[in-house]
């Protein structure tokens, strides 16, 4: 969050949109640090147009490399309540800390093998378990939650759709979308099963708005052709919100690698652009963890 001040300056445009993670080394992490909490409710509660987006860990150790069996009994005790008083803690500190609507990102990527609370090992179960979550945390009074559906782009250990777990318990469906494999053009990843041109179809089928979490270049280095696509995809599907991974090779402004591409995403996500929340400006998320698929 030190870092939005600079992002601002940087891209001469005001943030409207702030992103972070919580750690999910263990449950109290989960459950939200209090400093962390404390200083993104701040920051949201300070101006009515912000948005906080703060993605959640749906198990606890989140990137530990856990075997399918152990993952499916983990998720069936997430669907029988074992876990539902850490969600309950999380929901209470947000609306205490001014983020009573922070957009809940949880479990995201859950059609890969990253992280702990993955989909594939037992997809009924991680879809009540994501249901009593959910839950749990508009049990809170005060609470006004959104809940982000977020798959990483394309076909992964599980096809995206087998996890949705309902329409009464998403109101976005994201999408992390980074710039790889290696020679792949974004007209691939547009027509690729489960890939843009599906989540767009998905998303409106369901009467969902669209969102791009994380997003950013990898495999194919400087690109700034990906920024111009990506841009113009998301202003053309209406997009909920954006934010960019913004730490090396996936960045533009604190990675010196991507020249071409810091240049363009400035002139189209800063302020000469004239465009209206939430293209202006949006922070970069900073999870150093995130979307390390191959």
């Amino acid at each position: 969050m030190e870092r939005l001040a600079e992002f601002e300056q940087w891209l001469n445009a005001p943030v409207t949109v702030g992103h972070t993670y919580l750690p999910g080394e263990t449950w109290k992490g989960i459950e939200g640090p209090g400093n962390l909490v404390r200083s993104w409710g701040e920051w949201r509660a300070a101006d009515p147009q912000r948005k906080l987006v703060v993605n959640v860990p749906m198990l606890a150790p989140n990137e530990l490399p856990l075997p399918d069996d152990v993952v499916s009994a983990l998720l069936r005790g997430g669907a029988t309540g074992a876990f539902d008083k850490h969600f309950v803690r999380l929901a209470e500190r947000l609306v205490d800390a001014g983020a009573p609507d922070a957009i809940i990102v949880l479990g995201w990527e859950m059609n890969g093998i990253t992280y702990t609370g993955r989909c594939a090992p037992n997809p009924e179960m991680w879809k009540i378990y994501w249901r009593r979550i959910v839950a749990a945390m508009r049990s809170v009074k005060g609470a006004r939650f959104r809940f982000d559906f977020t798959p990483s782009r394309g076909m992964d250990a599980i096809a995206w759709p087998e996890c949705y777990p309902g329409d009464d318990v998403v109101d976005i469906i994201g999408m992390d979308v980074y710039d790889q494999p290696v020679g792949k053009d974004f007209d691939e990843f547009v027509k690729e099963p489960y890939g843009l041109q599906a989540h767009v179809d998905f998303a409106r089928a369901h009467g969902k708005k669209i969102s791009f979490p994380e997003w950013g270049l990898f495999r194919n280095s400087d690109n700034p052709d990906y920024i111009r696509e990506m841009f113009d995809w998301m202003t053309r599907h209406g997009a909920e919100y954006q934010t960019i991974s913004d730490y090396c090779p996936h960045g533009v402004w604190r990675c010196a690698d991507n020249p071409q591409s810091s240049q363009v995403y400035r002139s189209l996500f800063g302020r000469a652009s004239g465009l209206l929340d939430p293209f202006r400006a949006a922070s970069p998320s900073a999870s150093p963890n995130a979307s390390r698929s191959p």
